[in-house]
């Protein structure tokens, strides 16, 4: 498709021209605010709407997956710099690239049609609408074509489902077109349908979930109104794994090996007064391309992200909505009431050479963790990680890598290549349930699945404990139940949902003994201290100030106390609980300012600041070469007002970091003037060396170097090598975020308030920190 786009563009063929009905519509109903706003055209073409709506006041990103139609749209935008230009396909690509986070209009303009995925399309696109904002879809109508150009238009049931999921859609008449307005994004609770009454030879059948490379899910739209998986009866003397690969081949083109599919459970269900059993297929390993090959059943098949299925505007077909609560179960809430007979497989053998090979790896493992002091021989932790394959959680990954004790192979990225899950490093993973301090038959809940570290918690817990692995993403979920069986560990339990509140729907208060968070969490919600038993432990890689410590918490009367600290590094907590840093770009974007837990200092004037002579302040202070600081940071964070992080481009230094780009640097923003940490290595003589300094700018960078340069040595006299902070954990409920002037350490969150006291301190542990992730 985008080839023959090219193509057209290429040769130099045009387009239909805007007319003057779309004008007057446009500036009738989609008005630029006040003050300017900005716009997404979605199939620019050659650029003509694009550049109408830059003459409207909006500042406009044009986007089209075709380079020739963007070359020809710049040759004839010569009048306004207001357009950018996006080479970008809005199915395909990632929407990071484009210049807004939010847009005051959306239009699509004679493209609408050729959107595939149109509610996968229209759901992203609604994250980024602004309240009040406009989407406006221009469209030829099927009535007003011809049967040869019926693929560039829309009739009236495409049109409707257009429409549906918005508080307000209308639609006009524009010299032919169909000028449609779609304002203020109402999603409602997915609802479930039947079809006509089937004929009895059709009460038996499979219905097939099938998932694309990044998890997302197939749905064919039904003639008869609903959404449905492909699937369908069985044939005489079929079972079930061999009707829904048939089908699925029959129905969408994919093909599908039956030894690769999975039958996860049988349903059985009535309609029409009479007994209809489904078997729920699992197929993850396909060929081809989705096509409608039964027009007459199926309008089109499109691509969904399972994590829209809760809000879908239009009816799932009920016995399709059993087999995907099947998969994902609790995704898909209020379903009609259906038997379930789940088919739990037994453990998956593996070739007997890779086994051993695997064997000797896993034993070598575990010695090192115990060799480096995260593990205490002959315990159950050691016991687990001799036991668990670690590597079949990690197919595709060599076996050397999967049992390296440094490695967290990366399972899952977005389209723009961010790591959003990944089995964590062993070292770290150890550490957390050393800290856990998990015994035989306790009730644990997992925040952040990945199936290895719950697998490890199973063996730690026994068979009369109680293990519950929670994720948001059910692409991980996925994956973590089938290695989960695969390895024989059936009696976790998998859940679908948000980590920050699931907790309290799974677990009654103060039932749990132990909570492990293995995402990067930069608060701590309440349901994941309700659920906790006094007594019973919270290890969470808390994120303080944009540093991230894995912190073994203890729950007493409603408090949560800690004094030990480990530096790691996960992928972060994702749905409404993650957090974002506020952020300033200085020169032009060349220098980034982060401020993580405090309200932002005032940054107005370090453009200018950073233009001032530079002041230097070496603190005599050092340290050896591959030895952590970490806990220095946590003191320079814990007493400094205005305590933020500064980055530069990894390949562009502009004379603020020196080196080495693009690590951040801690660094302290007071009176328009900035300071900054770094070192610099001394001459050798013996053991390597390095001295710690500050680099300040501004009016006031004498001082400020001054103050920086005081706490270093403030650090070094009474807690180097011998305390860290003991921190409580209390509730914020009606407590102000933290301000600038306010005690440092005291950080208020939008859940936890938390309290480091130097004075009440603990030796630390000897281990230093390594990078880790976890999905």
């Amino acid at each position: 498709m985008t080839d023959a786009w090219d193509a057209h563009y290429a040769d130099g063929n045009t387009f239909s021209p805007l007319r003057d009905a779309e004008r007057a519509l446009l500036a009738e109903h989609a008005p630029a605010p006040d003050g300017g706003g900005h716009a997404l055209d979605i199939g620019c073409g050659l650029g003509e709407l694009a550049r109408h709506l830059a003459e409207l006041g909006y500042e406009v990103d044009a986007v089209d997956f075709a380079p020739a139609a963007l070359t020809h749209a710049r040759a004839r935008n010569t009048a306004t710099a207001a357009v950018n230009y996006h080479l970008l396909d809005i199915e395909r690509d990632s929407l990071d690239a484009l210049s807004h986070p939010a847009y005051d209009l959306i239009t699509f303009r004679l493209s609408w049609a050729f959107v595939h995925d149109r509610t996968r399309v229209m759901n992203r696109l609604r994250e980024r609408l602004r309240p009040g904002g406009v989407v406006c879809v221009i469209t030829p109508v099927a009535a007003d074509v011809s049967e040869g150009k019926r693929s560039i238009a829309l009739d009236d049931e495409e049109l409707g489902a257009l429409c549906a999921g918005w508080a307000r859609a209308e639609r006009y008449d524009a010299d032919g077109l169909a000028f449609v307005v779609l304002r203020d994004p109402a999603p409602a609770p997915a609802t479930f349908a039947g079809k006509k009454r089937p004929s009895p030879h059709a009460l038996t059948g499979a219905g097939v979930v099938v998932t694309d490379p990044v998890g997302r899910i197939l749905l064919g739209w039904s003639v008869r109104g609903v959404w449905e998986l492909p699937g369908g009866k069985n044939d005489a003397g079929e079972g079930f794994l061999a009707a829904g690969v048939r089908e699925l081949a029959e129905e969408t083109g994919l093909k599908a090996d039956p030894g690769g599919a999975r039958l996860l459970a049988l349903l059985m269900d009535s309609t029409h007064d009479m007994p209809r059993l489904t078997g729920a297929v699992r197929v993850t390993a396909w060929a081809g391309q989705p096509t409608v090959t039964e027009p007459q059943l199926i309008h089109r098949w499109e691509w969904h992200e399972v994590a829209d299925l809760p809000a879908l505007s239009q009816p799932l077909f009920t016995p399709s909505a059993h087999v995907i609560d099947t998969v994902w179960p609790g995704l898909l809430p209020d379903l009609p009431p259906v038997h379930r007979y789940p088919l739990t497989p037994a453990a998956t053998a593996e070739p007997a050479q890779q086994a051993a090979e695997a064997a000797q790896l896993r034993e070598a493992m575990a010695d090192r963790l115990v060799a480096d002091g995260w593990v205490d021989a002959g315990g159950a932790v050691d016991a687990a990680f001799r036991r668990v394959p670690r590597h079949r959680f990690l197919p595709g990954t060599a076996l050397p890598d999967a049992y390296d004790t440094h490695q967290a192979p990366v399972t899952k990225r977005t389209p723009g290549a961010t790591a959003t899950s990944s089995v964590s490093a062993p070292w770290v993973q150890a550490a957390m349930l050393r800290d856990a301090a998990l015994r035989p038959g306790d009730t644990v809940i997992e925040i952040g699945s990945g199936g290895y570290n719950a697998a490890l918690v199973q063996e730690v817990v026994g068979p009369h404990g109680s293990v519950t692995s929670i994720d948001i993403d059910p692409y991980v979920t996925d994956r973590a139940r089938r290695f989960l069986d695969d390895t024989g560990h059936h009696r976790v339990r998998v859940h679908l949902g948000d980590g920050e509140h699931a907790p309290a729907q799974l677990a009654a208060p103060d039932s749990v003994d132990a909570v492990l968070v293995t995402v990067e969490a930069r608060d701590l919600p309440p349901s994941w201290t309700a659920q906790l038993a006094d007594g019973g432990r919270l290890v969470a890689p808390l994120r303080v100030h944009g540093y991230t410590w894995s912190i073994p918490f203890t729950k007493r009367a409603g408090l949560l106390t800690a004094d030990t600290y480990t530096v790691c590094g996960f992928v972060p907590l994702q749905g409404p609980g993650h957090r974002e840093d506020a952020v300033t770009r200085l020169r032009g974007g060349e220098v980034t300012v982060r401020f993580a837990d405090s309200t932002p200092a005032d940054t107005s004037r370090l453009d200018d600041a950073l233009a001032m002579p530079r002041v230097e302040h070496w603190t005599g202070i050092t340290i050896p070469g591959e030895t952590p600081f970490d806990m220095l940071l946590l003191w320079l964070a814990t007493h400094l007002d205005g305590f933020a992080r500064l980055a530069v481009p990894a390949d562009h230094d502009p004379n603020i970091l020196t080196t080495p780009g693009g690590w951040d640097a801690a660094a302290v923003v007071r009176n328009h003037s900035l300071a900054r940490l770094l070192t610099r290595r001394l001459p050798e003589d013996g053991t390597p060396l390095w001295e710690f300094g500050i680099h300040a700018y501004g009016p006031h960078a004498e001082d400020l170097a001054r103050t920086m340069a005081d706490q270093v040595i403030a650090w070094d006299r009474e807690a180097r090598d011998t305390i860290t902070p003991r921190l409580t954990v209390s509730s914020a409920q009606g407590t102000a975020p933290t301000a600038p002037d306010e005690d440092p350490s005291v950080i208020t969150k939008q859940h936890a308030r938390l309290t480091f006291d130097w004075s009440a301190a603990s030796p630390p542990r000897d281990h230093g920190g390594r990078a880790g992730q976890d999905s």
